[in-house]
């Protein structure tokens, strides 16, 4: 009995919170009660604006089964999500191990982190014009235009990620014999996933916003172009199911980037362990 009670048990932290667990609650039940409370907001919205200016959720609704029968909105979207999920990849496969080598080879870090906060502060839209010059109207200028657009923050994210990593592990690794590649694998790198994963959402929704911006810029074409052609011709009930489906991309990809974080936390605790 004394040998059990001498035992030292490991002291295990939780993250802090205020309310009920969300194991004590249904959130699905809460979201669909939210949702339905923005639902009669929008509604009464629309009787006091009048449905000339907002459309009420019903209009909506079926503007959205004309523009899905008459086959635009469809075709809308493929155009938007091939610009997007361009771009978007493109960023990533740039920023993600640029901004790992700037955090591992700090001289070269500390040399252009100037430089590079110096881009992320200047606004994309001014080099719109210089990419159709060079680009042209077509698919490649709209993918550039999302690739600036989503590539500083995951960029600096990254970085940050690396600087931010455990000093003390680093030390204790380099006392034990750790090799710079193998301090970099297996202490670096998995602390960074954190910060990689918060730049990937805010350059998920910058790249679905500039992915707009390009269609409203350059050749007006999906979703940026139903918005300007239903916006010019005020056909507000079509113009919020485009709105409506832009929410739903947002959503679904912030979704599946959330499922990927939660996949590289494994992976991260697993590497950590090991």
């Amino acid at each position: 009995m004394a040998a059990q009670e001498d035992q030292i048990h490991p002291i295990v932290q939780r993250r802090p919170r205020i309310g009920p667990r969300l194991s004590q609650i249904n959130i699905n039940v809460w979201r669909v009660l939210v949702f339905f409370l923005l639902l009669g907001v929008w509604w009464l919205m629309a009787v006091v604006a009048g449905q000339n200016f907002l459309p009420t959720p019903w209009q909506t609704a079926q503007a959205a089964v004309a523009v899905v029968k008459d086959g635009s909105l469809l075709t809308a979207t493929r155009d938007s999500l091939l610009v997007f999920i361009a771009g978007f990849v493109l960023s990533a496969a740039f920023a993600i191990p640029f901004g790992l080598f700037m955090g591992g080879f700090r001289v070269f870090g500390a040399t252009i982190e100037a430089y590079v906060n110096a881009l992320s502060a200047m606004p994309r839209v001014a080099f719109i014009p210089v990419i159709i010059v060079f680009l042209g109207l077509g698919y490649e200028a709209k993918i550039f235009i999302v690739f600036i657009g989503a590539v500083m923050p995951i960029l600096i994210n990254t970085y940050a990620g690396v600087l931010n990593c455990d000093g003390e592990l680093v030390e204790m690794a380099r006392s034990a014999g750790g090799t710079d590649m193998q301090i970099f694998r297996k202490i670096m790198l998995p602390g960074a996933l954190p910060y990689i994963t918060a730049g990937l959402r805010v350059g998920a929704s910058l790249a679905l916003i500039n992915t707009v911006v390009a269609e409203l810029y350059t050749a007006v074409k999906g979703l940026g172009g139903l918005l300007s052609i239903y916006g010019n011709s005020f056909r507000m009930a079509q113009y919020f199911v485009v709105v409506c489906v832009l929410a739903i991309i947002g959503v679904a990809v912030m979704q599946t980037l959330k499922l990927l974080e939660h996949r590289m936390d494994r992976w991260r605790y697993r590497g950590e362990r090991t």
